[in-house]
């Protein structure tokens, strides 16, 4: 299974079951994102950095794709997805409103995408996500979790690997200009491993020890 970033919560996931893309953006994040196809998008949220899920082709397979929004179970020609309720900031969603944290299954691998995710995960919420391969975790903090929480959250769901998403890059509008970058959550992190264009994850394959991934933004 093959994972691209196309930068701040948009990943493809390609694998021989079909490809998901998650949190498609409008170009007010700062830059437009490329075509992409998939045979099914995940939306955590409803803001326009994280719903664009109209920017998204069909597949040979899927001429529209399924678009998951909102908590729950999902199967979609051999692609699962549990979507689990949370809140897009520490007050129960009094600021922000809620976010969905999907956790999608493709060829056996289970990846977990954390969306806006703005509040430290409770028991029920780690007992609903479950076990986890890949984690995508939002490190930018101010909309999101900070890098601190999110490497707390990193300890918590102990995935095999994680990919930091939702930081700060020179591209990023000014809408999105709180965020923290990328740099500031490896120094917290404490590990700075060399960028990938891609990465490809098997499952027979799979760390003993979190691994931390970071890859390049196609653009």
């Amino acid at each position: 299974m093959e994972i691209t970033y196309y930068g701040h919560s948009t990943f493809k996931l390609k694998g021989k079951s079909g490809t998901v893309v998650t949190d498609p953006f409008l170009p007010e994040v700062g830059w437009s994102l490329p075509t992409l196809s998939a045979d099914l998008v995940t939306v955590s949220h409803d803001h326009f950095d994280h719903n664009a899920a109209q920017k998204v082709n069909g597949t040979a397979r899927r001429p529209q794709p399924f678009i998951v929004s909102q908590p729950g179970e999902y199967e979609v020609g051999g692609i699962s997805v549990f979507g689990t309720l949370s809140y897009h900031d520490n007050v129960r969603g009094a600021e922000r409103g809620v976010n969905t944290i999907q956790t999608i299954i493709i060829d056996d691998v289970r990846i977990c995408h954390l969306g806006d995710l703005g509040h430290e995960l409770t028991s029920q919420q780690l007992d609903e996500i479950g076990v986890v391969d890949v984690l995508l975790c939002p490190v930018g903090g101010t909309f999101t979790i900070d890098p601190k929480l999110a490497i707390k959250t990193i300890q918590q769901i102990e995935p095999s690997y994680a990919i930091p998403m939702h930081y700060k890059t020179a591209q990023h509008s000014e809408k999105l200009s709180q965020l923290l970058t990328l740099e500031e959550f490896l120094k917290e992190y404490g590990v700075t491993p060399a960028s990938q264009p891609k990465v490809i994850i098997e499952k027979n394959r799979m760390p003993e020890e979190t691994e931390l991934i970071v890859l390049d933004i196609q653009k």
